[in-house]
């Protein structure tokens, strides 16, 4: 057991995003990527698991979210991962993604909930599900689905180090307890 445990643990796949990772994977794997464009607000490359036509990452901090955007380019499918709780005005930033987004195209977005404090460079915001839903409608964006998974165990091993997922941790959700949280939008018509 302790051999299987080793080997686990220098998986890269942290625990509290297996299940969030799969949902946006599907969804993305949905939808005629090959003809569509993409960008990506993170840098963590979700971008990068998927055929474009066009794509681009645009790296938080270095690109500022929050000021407004004036885009030269518009982008089928927007995503921003672990972002939103480090921006200072996180309705400046959803408006950002709607300004990004080309008329019925896609926003991914995902953010922790219950999980610790992790700078880069600030922490500031955690959003329940529907705390996500209402900030993205704020932001000029009609969310299409919302989702959270979590659970007591993991939030446990996620106190002091990010836990990596292995094949003994439960994948069973607590929705009492969301580790992560996540929403699927699109631009509103006419905003």
């Amino acid at each position: 057991m302790l051999r299987l445990q080793r080997k686990f643990n220098r998986s890269s796949v942290d625990w509290c995003r297996v299940e969030m990772n799969r949902s946006i994977r599907q969804h993305l794997s949905n939808l005629a990527t090959p003809d569509l464009s993409a960008v990506e607000i993170s840098g963590s490359e979700i971008i990068r698991q998927h055929e474009w036509s066009a794509s681009k990452i645009l790296e938080y901090p270095f690109f500022d979210l929050c000021a407004p955007i004036i885009p030269s380019e518009k982008f089928d499918v927007v995503i921003c991962s672990q972002v939103l709780e480090h921006v200072i005005d996180p309705i400046a930033a959803c408006r950002s993604l709607a300004a990004l987004c080309a008329p019925g195209g896609m926003v991914v977005v995902a953010t922790p909930f219950l999980l610790r404090v992790h700078e880069a460079p600030l922490d500031l915001w955690r959003f329940t599900e529907e705390g996500l839903s209402r900030l993205l409608d704020a932001g000029g964006l009609d969310v299409i689905e919302s989702h959270s998974w979590g659970n007591a165990a993991c939030v446990r091993a996620n106190l002091f180090r990010w836990a990596p997922w292995a094949p003994w941790r439960s994948l069973r959700n607590d929705p009492a307890l969301p580790v992560v949280v996540w929403a699927f939008a699109q631009p509103k018509i006419g905003g």
